[in-house]
Order: structure tokens, then sequence, then C-alpha cells
């Protein structure tokens, strides 16, 4: 599984679209679907609480996760929030250990973390 992470509007969907060649009909934001490309893992984050065992083996059959970056910026004061914004970072963590590729998107250009392309 290749872990693609970035800002909102950093490219993250052209890049998987472009650079890795998967169509728009290969991207879902349904962790049960066959889609090989999860698209908005933070939204999942949000809807479930936390990343659980059963939801990390379904993203980890994925052949791409893709995820906005949530850390970077002004953190909220609501607690609620901070807390979202928490997981959605131990999620990533987690998925990163076992992805053979993180990538980052920065303004549309690929810094790769952890393998290569």
């Amino acid at each position: 599984m290749i872990l693609i992470i970035g800002g909102i509007g950093s490219g993250k969907r052209s890049f998987v679209m472009q650079e890795l060649g998967y169509a728009e009909a290969d991207i879902s934001a349904d962790p049960l679907d066959s889609s090989p490309v999860l698209y908005g893992l933070q939204n999942l984050i949000r809807k479930k609480g936390a990343l659980s065992d059963e939801l990390k083996a379904q993203l980890l059959n994925k052949k791409v996760v893709i995820c906005d970056e949530m850390g970077s910026g002004v953190v909220p004061l609501d607690e609620q929030e901070r807390n979202w914004r928490d997981e959605v970072g131990r999620a990533q963590v987690s998925l990163a250990a076992e992805a053979s590729m993180v990538i980052r998107l920065v303004c549309g250009i690929p810094q790769i973390i952890k393998g290569e392309l």
C-alpha cells in the first residue's frame, strides 16, 4: 500500500491519476468497495473516531490511501476537533509503518518519505 499525504489542494488526487496511472473510477471514499484507491482517510477517522484494527486491515489491502495532513496550522480550541486531528495523525503513523511507500505532496511536488517511485 502507498500512503499519500499532503495539505488540502496539494495535488494528491491528480498525482495518483497522472503519476500512478489510476483513473477517477478507481478512487473511492468507501473502504469496503473494490476500488484500489481510498480517498479521504481523514473523513473516515472523523466518522469512526479512530483507526480500528478492522479498518486498518481493509486499508492495507488497498493499493493507495490518500489522507489530508491535519497537524499543520492553528490548533482548534474545540476538544473534539483536536482529538480528531490527533487520531488522524495516529492513523497516518500506523499505516506509514506498514506502507511500502509514503509520499507527501507539497504544491503538487512529491516528496518521497519512504520507499521509491
